[in-house]
């Protein structure tokens, strides 16, 4: 079968690789459409270890699961849990020791034709649900997360909570129509593409530019969702956060400094990493999005997976407005 092979070296190519092996308990997924992830293009400039080459990348999936020629449509949960340790039983399966995700060895990601994974990762969906947009829960599911850390971490009613969202990629705007679904409003979001601050102006944000940032907002902000995770945002959100407020972190941008760890201290400010997703966050995103409370979403960009290499130099190059580009094999 046909896959975008990540081979080092800011080099991808279209090869034939052999077909996904299934284990019993697994389902077989013919891909209809994969985001390209911050995490794929981190892989992509060789800043992740997780993912060495050859490496196929992507895992925010939907697609068709092929059972005994009946194809059923679906969304996948990409990260493949034990089901058996304290964290999972708790509900908890994103903290499980044991946890693996398509696109890092020893799963192979779903920038291909076909993948597999286990049958308890598999979502179906009615056939009236547009798949393209199913394959945005991934990184929505992401920012649901975060906002129900919002919601364990603060101790107001959410529609009275003031946050601001920096980063207005796919994690950044589902985190902010997360926050809106579940009665966080309004919602401040800061992003540096103007493509992205338009796309998340037409969403019903007010969005500002990163650069005067610091200068428009005041420094009573009840909690902040940093979707981008390097030095700069870290230091404005230590700037603006009011006393007793919360950072959930969820960007993978960098792992340098710029939390103001004095002022966090005297200030009490409350600071939690977010990453991925429960499976309950999964489905209650799958559902939001099945039930319109997640808006539009049609802020995407379609291309081949035969043009995946030249979509990721595009990323790389700051020449993408969409939050998101989807590959079809």
């Amino acid at each position: 079968m046909k896959a975008l092979v990540y081979e080092g070296n800011h080099t991808l190519t279209i090869r034939d690789v052999g077909e996904p092996l299934t284990n019993i308990g697994d389902a077989l997924i013919q891909v209809h459409s994969v985001g390209i992830c911050g995490s794929d293009l981190h892989a992509y400039h060789g800043h992740d270890e997780r993912r060495p080459p050859p490496l196929v990348l992507g895992h925010e999936v939907s697609g068709y699961r092929i059972d005994q020629q009946c194809m059923t449509p679906v969304v996948v949960n990409p990260l493949v849990t034990c089901g058996e340790c304290a964290a999972c039983i708790q509900g908890e399966e994103n903290l499980c020791p044991e946890r693996q995700i398509i696109s890092m060895p020893p799963r192979p990601g779903a920038f291909s034709e076909m993948f597999s994974i286990p049958e308890r990762n598999v979502i179906e969906l009615p056939a009236t649900v547009d798949l393209q947009q199913a394959a945005l829960s991934e990184p929505i599911a992401c920012g649901w997360h975060a906002a129900r850390l919002v919601e364990r971490m603060c101790l107001s009613y959410l529609a009275e909570l003031k946050i601001v969202v920096i980063g207005g990629g796919a994690v950044g705007l589902g985190a902010a129509l997360s926050c809106r679904a579940l009665g966080i409003e309004p919602v401040m979001m800061i992003e540096k593409n103007p493509g992205r601050r338009e796309t998340a102006i037409a969403a019903g944000f007010q969005c500002i530019d990163s650069d005067g940032a610091s200068q428009a907002l005041s420094d009573d902000i009840d909690a902040v969702i940093d979707a981008v995770g390097i030095r700069p945002t870290r230091e404005l959100t230590s700037r603006i956060l009011k006393p007793g407020g919360s950072l959930v972190h969820i960007g993978l941008g960098d792992s340098e400094a710029g939390i103001d760890i004095r002022r966090m201290t005297l200030q009490e400010i409350r600071v939690t990493g977010s990453y991925t997703y429960t499976m309950s966050d999964f489905k209650d995103t799958v559902n939001a999005l099945m039930d319109g409370r997640l808006g539009t979403l049609d802020w995407f960009e379609e291309a081949k997976l035969d043009h995946g290499s030249k979509c990721f130099e595009r990323l790389s190059s700051g020449q993408v407005r969409a939050p998101k580009i989807l590959l079809t094999p």
